[in-house]
This record gives C-alpha cells, sequence and structure tokens, in this order.
C-alpha cells in the first residue's frame, strides 16, 4: 500500500483549517468547518511547521534537530499524524517538484 505522504510531499493546512488557541481550556485546537480537534503539544509542534513551502522531510529534520531525536523516530510519528489529518481532510498535500 502506498502511504499517503511522502518525503518530497509539502504539507499545508487548506482554507478553513487553522490553529487556534482555546484561551478558556487553555489548550491548542485545530479548527475546520464543523469539527475541531484538541492537540497535544507534539500535535502543535508539528502543525505549527506546516507553512506551504517545506516538505516533509525538512520539517521532520527540523523537528528532529530542535528536540534531538532520532530522524527515523520522529518522521514515523510525524507521518502518522499527518496521514490521520489527509484521512479527515485536515490537511492538504501538494508535491514539491
Amino acid at each position: 500500500m502506498t502511504p499517503l505522504i511522502e518525503a518530497q510531499d509539502v504539507p499545508y493546512l487548506p482554507r478553513g483549517v487553522r490553529l487556534q488557541g482555546d484561551r478558556v481550556r487553555g489548550i491548542r485546537v485545530l479548527q475546520a468547518p464543523e469539527r475541531a480537534l484538541q492537540l497535544d503539544q507534539i500535535g502543535e509542534a508539528i502543525l505549527s511547521e506546516l507553512d506551504g513551502t517545506r516538505s516533509l522531510e525538512q520539517i521532520v529534520a527540523g523537528l528532529a534537530a530542535r528536540y534531538n531525536a532520532p530522524v527515523e523516530q520522529i518522521a514515523g510519528d510525524v507521518r502518522d499524524f499527518l496521514t490521520g489529518l489527509i484521512e479527515r481532510r485536515m490537511v492538504f498535500l501538494k508535491d514539491a517538484s
């Protein structure tokens, strides 16, 4: 089975989907039309890197350096997290090439 996201793909938040702070609860939320997803620190760190210009590979390298963690572990975690959001149509992809 082909993965939904490849190293060269550029993940981004589509129009209408955004990171938002919930001041009452003190949490970060990914909001989309008629739905919201509460984020933990890891989810927030990943989604904060989605600027629509960097590939998955570049995002993973940046997170691995920032958190001093193995690239392979970060890559798997980021890929799994983003795959779930791609399936929910809360993250879209464009090919970097």
